[in-house]
């Protein structure tokens, strides 16, 4: 259990981090591609990946299409919690998980039952109401969260796919995805120095290291607490998704005095209902 809390409390801090960060003068460019360092350093460091077993036959245009994805999608999430917030823009990438199912469903051809189709039902108009802002708010970005909802849905069924393409670590495919990753952000803080003439500041690294640091985190403790799980993996599962909505709900709550709605509170609230059902439905197949 306490590698599951730690791998909530990372992830939340990740969000927390990129809230913190826009008091600062940083370039969320530069604090992705930092990121994308401290992340491979500590996969060098804890998971000593073998990259010979790398070759041909691994799945490259995975590999690619995810190392494109992730930073792009990090860059909408650092967007989606600046102009949303954290309790919105976390229930939207925990709400991902719709994807996958749906793709398990429609594409893979699993079969659902009724627990299932009572969530996909609960869930969507959660959703909406999660997002819903009054319409006098022309700062209404829901384009982010939104934005943020079908990257991490598409990464998942990706990382889904590596697992059941190729016989190689996972470790290893991680390692791979992340510096192709590092690669397509040196290009882009590259252009924002040389072109936009922007600076590398300190400010940048610091941020870069923190957001790597417990974005690795998450990675680690994730597999841990599904290693420690191995027998019952709904329970990590269901306990994942509603530690880091609840969680995040709070901190923006209390911490930022992030405003809420009803409609907003109702949605979290089916939310975790829908997430529930989710779970049973993995013990009750």
């Amino acid at each position: 259990m306490l590698f599951l809390l730690l791998s909530i409390l990372c992830s939340v801090t990740v969000g927390v981090i990129f809230k913190l960060s826009r008091k600062y003068n940083i370039s969320v460019i530069q604090i992705v591609s930092w990121n994308y360092l401290f992340a491979i350093g500590l996969c060098f460091l804890v998971f000593s990946p073998d990259l010979s077993t790398i070759d041909d036959t691994a799945p490259w245009s995975i590999y690619v299409t995810l190392g494109i994805l992730l930073p792009s999608i990090f860059i909408f999430l650092a967007a989606s919690i600046k102009h949303m917030g954290i309790v919105k823009t976390d229930a939207a990438q925990r709400l991902s998980l719709f994807i996958p199912l749906l793709a398990a469903w429609l594409i893979f051809n699993e079969e659902f039952n009724l627990l299932k189709i009572t969530a996909f039902l609960i869930g969507f108009p959660a959703l909406l109401l999660i997002l819903s802002k009054p319409a006098a708010n022309t700062s209404n970005k829901w384009i982010y969260p939104a934005t943020v909802l079908m990257g991490f849905g598409l990464i998942d069924i990706l990382f889904k796919q590596i697992a059941l393409s190729t016989g190689l670590p996972f470790t290893s495919s991680l390692l791979v995805i992340f510096a192709i990753a590092l690669t397509l952000m040196i290009g882009a803080v590259l252009y924002d120095v040389i072109v936009q003439k922007a600076r590398l500041t300190a400010i940048n690294i610091l941020f870069g290291g923190l957001v790597g640091a417990f974005n690795f985190g998450n990675i680690l403790f994730y597999l841990k607490s599904h290693k420690a799980f191995s027998d019952n993996p709904s329970t990590v599962f269901a306990a994942m998704n509603m530690g880091v909505i609840i969680l995040g709900s709070i901190i923006g709550i209390l911490v930022f005095k992030e405003k809420m709605s009803t409609r907003n509170y109702v949605g979290l609230a089916l939310a975790l209902v829908s997430i529930v059902l989710i779970a049973l439905s993995q013990i009750y197949i």
